[in-house]
């Protein structure tokens, strides 16, 4: 892929830590900015040993058992999909008797691609507690299809309204295939000239497959939880999406590069004034960010929180 001189992230190649089936919002957004997106399947998901917990909850979800569905995580949406057609149905059919509730607007959009109708989505930032604070008073019961590694804050706290919860594992994280060693050698040697984070399992898998990046490699996380994890693990944090959706994420990327270039200008002209602006000649290294040095992660560091994303 091609990156387009003028645009943003000309020049720059971004590490994207997923593998999706069809075409990835994060690549596109990546590409669409001028940067060569380089995906590595850091993560990967996979059903539980056992699905007959899950088989079972979705079938009283299609009769009308629960009042809402709550879904806090997009990669749930394919494995209840999955599921349903196993059943001889689709999820849009098994949810026609419940509202639902998305985390945030990319969980929605991945649910509404599947056809199914949200009715509830958060203002703000993408996270179990702004779930649980929009969600509106009543009674009843619902249904919580969770990653292995969730959180109880959506459940423990919808409990605690007088909601009766069923929470229940629709998948498993795991760490993705061996990196490509040309990958491999390019993220070491510096080639790489930024990653992108979208959950606290992508932040320790990266550290796990290829280790902590240079120092002028630009770490971008897709929101605070996933910040606090990468941290946690020894990464540096250079920017943090304020909207938790694949546009924002490449935002983000795009507001640190643009800062440190901008930077990096003001610091030429004031130690050399004289000095005309040159072009760099066909072939140059492509843009590295700099950034200053900073103090490792410390014991307050927040613990690992993977529903807020």
């Amino acid at each position: 892929m091609t990156s387009g001189a003028g645009q943003p992230l000309s020049g720059l190649r971004v590490l994207v830590p997923r593998r999706t089936e069809g075409p990835d919002p994060i690549v596109i957004a990546t590409a669409a900015a001028g940067a060569e997106p380089v995906v590595v399947e850091l993560i990967a998901t996979e059903p539980p040993d056992d699905v007959t917990e899950l088989d079972d909850l979705l079938m009283a979800l299609g009769i009308g058992y629960y009042a809402w569905l709550g879904i806090t995580s997009a990669a749930v949406v394919p494995v209840l999909a999955a599921r349903a057609r196993d059943a001889g149905s689709d999820l849009a059919a098994l949810t026609s008797q419940t509202r639902v509730a998305a985390v945030g607007r990319s969980t929605a959009s991945a649910l509404e691609a599947a056809g199914v109708r949200v009715d509830l989505v958060p203002r703000g930032q993408s996270s179990a507690a702004a779930l649980l604070e929009a969600w509106p008073d009543g009674a009843g019961r619902v249904l919580l299809p969770l990653g292995d590694l969730a959180a109880s804050t959506l459940a423990t706290g919808l409990r605690g309204r007088g909601w009766q919860v069923d929470d229940v594992v629709a998948y498993r994280t795991v760490a993705g295939p061996p990196v490509d060693p040309a990958v491999a050698s390019a993220y070491a040697a510096g080639e790489i000239g930024a990653v992108l984070l979208t959950s606290g399992s992508t932040a320790r898998h990266l550290v796990d497959a290829l280790g902590t990046p240079p120092q002028g490699t630009v770490v971008c996380c897709i929101g605070p939880g996933t910040a606090d994890v990468a941290r946690a693990v020894g990464l540096r944090v250079d920017a943090v999406a304020t909207e938790q959706t694949p546009s924002g994420l490449v935002a983000a990327l795009v507001d640190a590069v643009e800062h440190a270039r901008a930077g990096a200008s003001v610091s030429t002209a004031a130690s050399t004034p004289s000095a005309p602006q040159t072009t760099p000649p066909p072939g140059s290294p492509p843009f590295r960010y700099e950034p200053p040095p900073r103090d490792p992660p410390g014991p307050d560091t927040p613990p690992f929180h993977p529903i807020r994303r």
